[in-house]
């Protein structure tokens, strides 16, 4: 007669980082596991789904035990309530999403949910900081704490949302559950990192987080630096570093920096401005490898590929046919996408292309009733929502769709773009859509001014790059 073993009891294990709980019984079906799933069954490659640390920075979990535990030895778990308005994320949109409830007239509970410490600052400004003479701790306006109080709301720092229950109207988090009958979401973007470039080794300017993080890793004098990407952020973070002293690199698969948000004419003027400055821009390459570079000098090695033969640069850091460049530091700005774990959890229209959740253009909702999205994780029209200029007009339409007010719709104009290089400031105002020709309507010395037009003659957009009286020089910054 066959022995029957006994059932092995359900254990759980603790994300060390993030403290997502890994429950044995449940699995984790996101990411790949299924219901009743053991723990030592996981693939060794396996990565939390919320911080992306891997399996060995889990440990065993003992919610009772934890919930005995003196205060601040862990986050207390929060428990189902009266059923409120769930925001999350605590960048400028959760916030500013909270106030516009607040000033509608909402009296109810309202809690916001973030994975970061909630302050609140300025994100255009992380690029910029330097050229603008900004001290770190200047940035932050208001204190996360002082902003829920002033708002009154309740706010859960460091703590990561995991899913969304539909039918159940509950948002799970690493703290918990929360009951909610609306929920905003407004948790942002996260980078979009090509293959070879691991998150662990290249700076992702994203929040003041990491942004103060970069910032100390280039104190102590002028380094050398490969920006990846020549968008916006790229090249503002170029002028910006370039302005401190350090060398940079500007390396991006088009041929001009701000391709995909200017016209040639633009980014041609952006580089004869960038003249003087140690910034040295590579187009029509991609990164093909980034490894830790032997011997003495910069620490990093990155294989560049492309249809041009390499251009010989003045610190012959190029080192042979290979296209091999050595650079200090790494900084990685390769654009943005939403994550798609809590669309996918609540059954959200998800747009692949554009890389966000779904929103209406008027009210801000998603496909799902009682769910809305805003800031840059939101899709509107078919493009990203990646702007602050709407968020305001965001934020009012989605108030007044839950409290049941009169809703003034948030168009979905194109807004108003500004390049903040200070070498170039440039401005891009729409003024309708469509598409059109671009006429060169000024170019000067001092000023490039372009006009678009469609195929009936009327404007569409005004374009103009005007150079500073006095330029900023790298002596400047200090």
């Amino acid at each position: 007669m066959t022995a029957v073993l006994p059932a092995l009891p359900w254990r759980q294990f603790i994300c060390r980082v993030c403290g997502l709980v890994y429950d044995e019984r449940l699995g984790d079906v996101d990411s790949g596991l299924a219901a009743g799933t053991r723990f030592d069954d996981i693939p060794d490659d396996w990565a939390c789904p919320i911080c992306g640390v891997g399996k060995a920075d889990f440990e065993p979990h003992d919610a009772a035990a934890a919930g005995a535990r003196p205060a601040g030895a862990q986050a207390a778990a929060i428990t189902p309530r009266q059923a409120g308005i769930v925001v999350v994320g605590a960048g400028r949109a959760g916030w500013q999403v909270v106030q516009a409830l607040r000033s509608q007239g909402c009296t109810g509970p309202i809690t916001v949910v973030s994975a970061c410490n909630g302050d609140v600052y300025d994100k255009p400004q992380l690029s910029v900081a330097v050229a603008r003479a900004l001290p770190l701790d200047s940035l932050v306006r208001e204190s996360a704490a002082a902003a829920a109080q002033r708002l009154g709301a309740h706010l859960l720092c460091g703590t990561h949302a995991v899913a969304v229950d539909v039918p159940g109207q509950r948002l799970r988090s690493t703290r918990g559950t929360l009951r909610w009958r609306a929920l905003v979401l407004a948790h942002g973007a996260a980078p979009l990192l090509p293959p070879v470039l691991r998150a662990a080794q290249v700076w992702q300017v994203n929040d003041l987080a990491s942004y103060r993080r970069l910032r100390a890793a280039l104190d102590g004098g002028p380094q050398r630096l490969a920006i990846v990407g020549a968008g916006l952020v790229g090249c503002e973070l170029a002028n910006d570093l370039a302005l401190a002293g350090h060398h940079i690199h500007l390396l991006d698969l088009q041929p001009q920096p701000l391709t995909a948000q200017l016209p040639a004419a633009a980014g041609q003027r952006l580089l004869a401005a960038w003249q003087g400055l140690p910034i040295h821009f590579r187009g029509g390459v991609r990164v093909c490898g980034m490894a830790a570079a032997d011997g003495p000098g910069p620490r990093w090695q990155l294989r560049l590929a492309g249809t041009a033969a390499p251009a010989p640069l003045p610190d012959g850091h190029w080192l042979g046919a290979g296209q091999l460049l050595r650079v200090d530091q790494v900084i990685a700005a390769t654009g943005l996408r939403t994550p798609h774990r809590l669309a996918s959890s609540a059954g959200l229209a998800y747009d692949a292309v554009a890389g966000g959740i779904v929103a209406d253009a008027a009210t801000g909702a998603t496909s799902q009733a009682g769910i809305y999205a805003l800031g840059d994780c939101a899709v509107v029209g078919g493009r990203a929502s990646r702007y602050i200029e709407p968020i305001a007009r965001q934020a009012a339409a989605i108030a007044a769709s839950i409290l049941g007010q009169p809703v003034i719709p948030s168009t979905a104009a194109l807004p108003l773009l500004r390049v903040k290089t200070s070498a170039l400031p440039i401005t891009l105002q729409w003024h309708g859509q469509g598409s059109g020709s671009w006429q060169t309507a000024e170019d000067s010395a001092g000023a490039l001014r372009l006009l678009q037009h469609d195929a009936q003659g009327r404007l569409l957009a005004t374009l103009v790059a005007q150079r500073p009286a006095a330029s900023a020089s790298p002596a400047a910054a200090h």
